[in-house]
């Protein structure tokens, strides 16, 4: 997620700093009147600029370890395990009787910063350290459920998480006025239904009702702010505070899909999911120090307050291909298409009375693309392997600490183990090798945070599958 300080104020020169008339200047223009709408922001706003721990954006693709065994190549055709109800509904025909499955993936995102001259609102260098790493272990969660209804036609339902993220900086770290933590989660409940034409085609169509938490915080530089009523120069960057606000709602949209069976060996699927729209609304809250000048303390702009925004995830359009080779080697692949233009601003309303919001993302669409490869080595065990390129939908200009995002090139391996014909545990790990990203973002009172990013992330998934 991310923070924005909406304000007009230009950085200064260090000798300019020191005429105390300038400085006031340049303060008053960032008066308590408008620092308000600016910081909250930083919990409507937040969600989308916030990376994913693993796919480009913020989304997340952890629907099934066998998938992630092939870096999600083919995850639209395979339709080797339950997790086809959210990639592609019409893929649930090639199963049969009661079906359930859980899945877990452990994501460790990585993400560390070097700083190179950030500067305050004043010109001034940004005091305080690097953020240590901004990732940290999180466990994302998949359950499925699938039934006949009749000889042709399967009813299924799964639960996911296909957005999400979870960062956090130390507390004093240089870029602070614009990010400390980020947390979001959504969860989705995705119930499908799929019709067997006949052998060659397989229609699928599924709901999806989705719900969104979030809560950001970022500091505040009351300090700065204080200064032109009085306050000593010295308070700058020495007087933090901090905003915290959490949000959620629910949204629904649908997921359509068709299997294509040109050959017993080979299978095309075809898969759309839709936009979801949110209005988000949630509440702000300020952590004051002691001591702030009354007019700063009791002024509304920094009393609790509610906000809310309309924004809306993006649809999705996948193109996929299996095909086994022989009894051993099978091949698969695909290409996903994401609608993140429509991320093109963002319009926060508050319900204090102050004007609307608006935060330019101009976020462009991305074209991801998988390979894969299975070899089933006997009736037991099956080896899986896969590489994808997964382009990052964030301009090098809108890049911020809350969104260290870069392209991302995937290296994945998996194996599925058959202990009985009705019991499946599957295995995936996968790395992301992601580009080195420079920064250099303006925010306003935020200051300006310039530097690098070195990132990565290590996935490990595990799954149970069984059949009744």
């Amino acid at each position: 997620m991310q923070i924005r300080l909406n304000t007009a104020a230009r950085a200064v020169a260090p000798s300019e700093v020191l005429s105390r008339i300038s400085l006031k200047k340049k303060i008053a223009e960032m008066s308590a009147s408008r620092i308000l709408p600016m910081v909250s922001l930083l919990g409507l706003v937040g969600i989308f600029s916030a990376g994913a721990a693993q796919a480009s954006g913020f989304a997340l693709n952890e629907m099934s370890a066998a998938t992630l065994g092939n870096a999600h190549a083919g995850a639209g055709a395979a339709a080797e395990d339950l997790s086809t109800i959210y990639f592609n509904p019409a893929g649930l025909t090639r199963m049969s009787g009661y079906q359930i499955q859980v899945t877990g993936s452990a994501i460790r995102p990585s993400a560390k910063f070097t700083n190179a001259g950030s500067t305050s609102a004043l010109g001034t260098p940004l005091r305080g350290g690097n953020g240590g790493d901004a990732g940290g272990w999180e466990l994302v969660p998949a359950l499925y459920y699938a039934m006949d209804l009749a000889p042709n036609l399967r009813f299924g339902i799964g639960v996911q998480t296909p957005f999400g993220l979870k960062t956090e900086y130390d507390a004093g770290w240089i870029g602070r006025y614009q990010a400390l933590t980020s947390d979001m989660m959504t969860i989705n409940i995705n119930p499908t239904l799929a019709y067997r034409v006949n052998d060659m085609l397989s229609l699928g169509a599924g709901v999806s009702f989705q719900y969104i938490d979030v809560e950001l915080s970022q500091a505040i530089d009351f300090g700065s702010i204080c200064v032109p009523l009085g306050c000593p120069l010295a308070l700058s960057q020495n007087l933090d505070g901090k905003a915290t606000i959490k949000g959620n709602d629910w949204g629904y949209g649908f997921n359509l899909g068709a299997m294509f069976t040109p050959t017993q060996n080979s299978r095309i699927g075809i898969a759309y999911r839709s936009q979801i729209k949110h209005t988000l609304t949630g509440d702000a809250s300020y952590d004051k120090p002691a001591g702030l000048p009354a007019p700063i303390a009791a002024s509304p702009r920094f009393t609790n307050n509610g906000a809310s925004a309309d924004v809306t995830l993006p649809e999705s359009l996948s193109l996929s291909g299996h095909v086994d080779l022989d009894s051993k080697w099978a091949l698969l692949g695909d290409v996903t298409w994401t609608r993140w233009s429509r991320f093109k601003e963002l319009r926060v309303r508050f319900s204090n009375g102050a004007p609307d919001s608006v935060t330019t993302e101009d976020w462009r669409n991305t074209v991801r693309v998988a390979v894969g490869a299975n070899y089933r080595y006997n009736d037991a065990w099956k080896l899986r392997a896969g590489i994808a390129y997964d382009p990052t939908p964030v301009k090098d200009a809108m890049r911020t600490p809350r969104v260290p995002d870069a392209d991302r090139t995937w290296l994945a391996f998996g194996a599925q183990y058959k202990p009985s014909a009705n019991d499946a545990w599957d295995f995936g790990y996968a790395h992301l090798f992601i580009k080195d990203a420079s920064i250099s973002k303006n925010e306003g009172a935020g200051g300006t945070v310039r530097g690098n990013y070195e990132s990565n992330v290590n996935i490990l998934s595990v799954q149970y599958s069984r059949k009744f």
